[in-house]
């Protein structure tokens, strides 16, 4: 069953039960009503009754003159209608006036007899009309109001249509479509939100689609700068470390020139191991399965201040509790983005880290001592670490101070699932 359907029965069922009501009501009133006139109507009779032997033919003549009593003259033999008539009340006169009504027989002295009663008919047609009235206006009120709601709903029920039509076009991957503008105020809210979700949709749509050109940017150069890695630096030393050994087999039997050779092939060990070291720490840093957040952090400081000129002072305020190492990789990776930020956007030569755990959150302000003139365009760094922020269910602001350089607040609200109960 549709919503219109539905709300027509719900509109009819209330009519039914208020006129059901009304009738009841009505039909109390005209019940009483009755007894009270027909009360009056039979103390007449009982005056006529005792009158009309005196002269019967005046008081026939005044029948259609009396309300609610009827007279009858009849000759001798002749049948009486007032009988048949008490006898044939339809079932609303037994209702209303349930009493037989008494039958006064007068006889006379020339054989003719004189017939009084008491008709309850006229009160009767009366209540009548008046259930027949209420019943029309029900009626008609009726019909006005579902005609009316039928036209109200329909106009809703368009726009209920227009908004489907375009949430199946937008699951379809078709984000450019808009609603129009409704006349309707809750309709033209209704069509302002979606058209600002689907303008929501598709912004987002494009920067993802960014974000993945980007990424892919970044895969090829990370790939690039990484062959070139082992090709220049890491190549080199194993080029001379192959041209050391060729040179030990000529000079084996040379004591010195072999020590010599050794120590130059001790030296180029040495700086592959260092650069193999941080190429891996680059890729991935293994040791954050190990280290505890406070360890990590003193790690990634060390690292940050051995490869940019600047000094980097790290506040722990109070006890950190231990992480997951999915956390801790994410965590990583924000400071370290953020820290690269700095270095290449800020022209800064001091930064702050302070981090706090309180209220069951994780609380971390980077702060730095350049421009901070201006945030950068939004570019891969500025995403990369919302994206991370969002992975951990963080809040994530930046601001720029206007010659206090940048703040950046993270907040880690934790939970018993998501990490230790230990210390680190």
């Amino acid at each position: 069953m549709s919503t219109l359907w539905r709300i027509n029965v719900y509109v009819t069922l209330f009519f039914a039960a208020v006129i059901s009501v009304c009738l009841v009501v009505l039909l109390r009133q005209a019940e009483a009503d009755v007894q009270r006139e027909l009360g009056a109507a039979q103390v007449l009779v009982d005056y006529l009754a005792e009158a009309a032997p005196n002269d019967p033919e005046r008081f026939v003549r005044l029948e259609g003159y009396l309300r609610h009593v009827r007279l009858e003259l009849l000759a001798e033999g002749e049948s009486s209608r007032l009988s048949a008539a008490a006898q044939n009340h339809d079932r609303l006169t037994r209702w209303l006036y349930p009493q037989p009504a008494p039958l006064h027989r007068i006889e006379l002295d020339d054989g003719r007899a004189l017939l009084l009663a008491i008709d309850p008919e006229d009160e009767v047609e009366e209540a009548q009309d008046s259930i027949v009235q209420l019943l029309g206006v029900f009626a008609l009120a009726l019909i006005m109001t579902l005609l009316t709601i039928r036209w109200a709903v329909r106009r809703g029920l368009l726009v209920l249509d227009d908004v489907l039509l375009a949430l199946q076009q937008v699951g379809e991957g078709q984000l450019a479509v808009r609603l129009q503008t409704y006349p309707l105020l809750e309709a033209e809210q209704l069509a302002e939100q979606f058209n600002k979700m689907a303008a929501a949709l598709q912004s987002t749509q494009a920067e993802n689609v960014q974000l993945t050109r980007a990424l892919l940017n970044l895969q090829d150069t990370e790939r690039s700068r990484l062959g070139q890695t082992l090709h220049d630096d890491l190549g080199q030393y194993v080029a001379g470390m192959r041209a050391q050994i060729k040179l030990l087999q000529v000079v084996h039997e040379q004591p010195q020139t072999v020590l010599s050779v050794a120590h130059v092939l001790e030296e180029h060990g040495r700086q592959l191991q260092t650069g193999f070291r941080c190429l891996v720490r680059d890729l991935y840093p293994a040791m954050l399965d190990h280290l505890s957040v406070v360890e990590m952090l003193d790690n990634l400081q060390e690292h940050w201040q051995q490869s940019h000129a600047g000094q980097c002072r790290l506040h722990i305020l109070g006890a950190i509790p231990r992480l997951a190492v999915a956390q801790k990789n994410q965590l990583y990776r924000f400071l370290q983005e953020a820290l690269t930020n700095v270095s290449r956007h800020a022209q800064a030569t001091e930064v702050q880290l302070w981090l706090q755990y309180k209220d069951h959150a994780l609380r971390i302000l980077l702060r730095d001592n350049g421009s901070g003139s201006a945030l950068p365009q939004q570019g891969l760094g500025l995403r990369s670490m919302a994206e991370r922020a969002r992975t951990l269910g963080a809040q994530l602001q930046i601001q720029a101070r206007s010659s206090r350089g940048w703040s950046i607040y993270l907040y880690l609200p934790l939970t018993g699932d998501n990490n230790e109960n230990t210390i680190g």
